[in-house]
């Protein structure tokens, strides 16, 4: 006579491969999950949709910043709304791609201390409701990411007002 002997069933390493692909689907879905909710707190205009009108309503980010889709030349572009900036401030790296030309040497005083820059100009520079031309602008070999800084060569032609984390940009004159 044999002792009982533990069976084995054909189907738990069948379910041992289910429990895996379980586990993973809901890890997965985790991180989808948080990775919205970072993307969403940190750039929260990237979905921007812009009303018909003569302003753009923009949210801070969760680092302060107020980040927005526009576009450079017809081509694609995120921009950092900043006031410390003279020019628009473009990494060099992206120069082919936007169709920018590097003009002149020049100097530019960052954050980050004097670096030199070559002048360029931008043909167009859109967001929102905004659609500029022939707009100044400086081609930066030290920023190594693809975020546009958006400086007062744009924004001396806007009237901004901020409330909370609410920034809205018009038109001078409207």
């Amino acid at each position: 006579m044999r002792h009982n002997e533990p069976s084995q069933s054909p189907y738990r390493p069948l379910g041992r491969g289910m429990a895996l692909v379980a586990s993973l689907l809901v890890l997965g879905m985790f991180y989808l999950y948080f990775e919205n909710s970072l993307q969403a707190r940190n750039n929260p205009n990237r979905g921007l949709q812009v009303a018909p009108g003569t302003e753009l309503v923009l949210k801070r980010s969760g680092d302060g910043h107020y980040f927005f889709p526009g576009t450079i030349n017809g081509r694609p572009v995120n921009f950092l709304l900043d006031t410390g900036a003279t020019l628009v401030s473009v990494p060099a790296h992206m120069a082919a791609e936007l169709g920018l030309r590097a003009g002149a040497y020049q100097q530019s005083i960052t954050a980050n201390g004097t670096v030199s820059t070559r002048a360029t100009r931008l043909d167009s520079l859109a967001f929102g409701p905004f659609d500029l031309r022939d707009v100044p602008a400086s081609l930066n070999p030290g920023m190594a990411d693809n975020q546009i800084l958006m400086g007062m060569s744009v924004l001396k032609h806007l009237e901004f007002s901020q409330r909370g984390d609410t920034l809205v940009l018009r038109a001078l004159g409207k």
